[in-house]
């Protein structure tokens, strides 16, 4: 386990992982592939890529992301992430949006809290793929 302090300042650097990653999805799709570079960067802080985010199962995804100390605040944002860099790809070439699902759904149940939000977005989400 982290002591409070390291797991303050994981927390902080994960956050600003996060808005970066968040922050570079909500671009024109035609600016997207401009991106994919920053974008590769930054989930390398998270022992991530593009290609392994493709080949992860979703277990292996959650797992990793739990290994990466990320809370359930920072994986909601992570899964948001999947969703709109989903929207934004080429073509729907790359879709993690049933990774983001199995995000979603491990906060509703792991947390002991249920989200309306989160259970929005689920519902958002599986509407989109019908």
């Amino acid at each position: 386990m982290l002591n409070k302090g390291l797991r303050d300042e994981e927390s902080i650097r994960i956050d600003n992982v996060l808005k970066t990653l968040l922050s570079l999805v909500f671009v024109p799709k035609t600016e997207i592939q401009e991106t994919e570079s920053t974008i590769e960067t930054q989930l390398e802080k998270l022992g991530l890529t593009i290609e392994t985010l493709l080949n992860f199962s979703q277990k292996d995804l959650l797992e990793h992301l739990l290994s990466c100390h990320l809370d359930w605040n920072h994986l909601e944002e992570f899964a948001d992430f999947l969703i709109q860099f989903s929207k934004n790809s080429d073509n729907g070439q790359i879709d993690l949006s049933q990774k983001a699902v199995a995000i979603y759904e491990y906060i509703q149940q792991e947390s002991k809290t249920f989200s309306f939000e989160i259970n929005i977005k689920i519902a958002a989400v599986k509407a989109s793929l019908l």
